[in-house]
């Protein structure tokens, strides 16, 4: 029962799983009667049906036909079916037919249904980094964090 090799056993079985950084948490969710002031930083998936006054860093973001955010967001999958105030940086960003998206949208996948509502540019990029400094994604994987801008001289 309390053997070495059951301890081995369990240990080899929990390995093969896979390591804590590749099953990050479920999903979290910002209701629609909650309103969050401030920045959102999660390694697991976010569904925004409140509104939210700040910056978005996660996996994937979904943001519900109620939901609204003001501020950059930067993910590697967004589905947008409510309202975005803001640049949005992704892999891959989808806009349902009820989103209303007001700025610029950096991507490597872009699809929009119709209806959608976009004021501001679109951009396809290779690989998404962040120019404030704590992270880079590249092919929705993130690959550095913490990293600092270079000033040019």
């Amino acid at each position: 029962m309390f053997s070495k090799t059951s301890k081995t056993k369990q240990t080899a079985a929990n390995n093969r799983g896979g390591s804590a950084t590749e099953k990050k948490g479920g999903l979290s969710v910002i209701n629609s009667d909650l309103r969050v002031t401030g920045d959102l930083i999660s390694e697991s998936d976010v569904q925004v049906d409140g509104t939210v006054n700040g910056d978005i860093r996660t996996r994937n973001l979904t943001i519900g036909q109620s939901g609204e955010v003001r501020g950059e967001i930067i993910a590697d999958k967004i589905r947008i079916c409510g309202s975005v105030t803001g640049q949005v940086r992704a892999r891959d960003v989808s806009l349902a037919d009820t989103a209303r998206m007001m700025g610029d949208i950096l991507h490597e996948s872009l699809s929009i249904e119709p209806g959608a509502h976009i004021e501001g540019h679109c951009r396809r990029i290779e690989g998404v980094a962040e120019e404030g400094g704590l992270t880079v994604i590249q092919a929705g994987q993130v690959v550095a964090s913490h990293v600092k801008k270079e000033q040019s001289k």
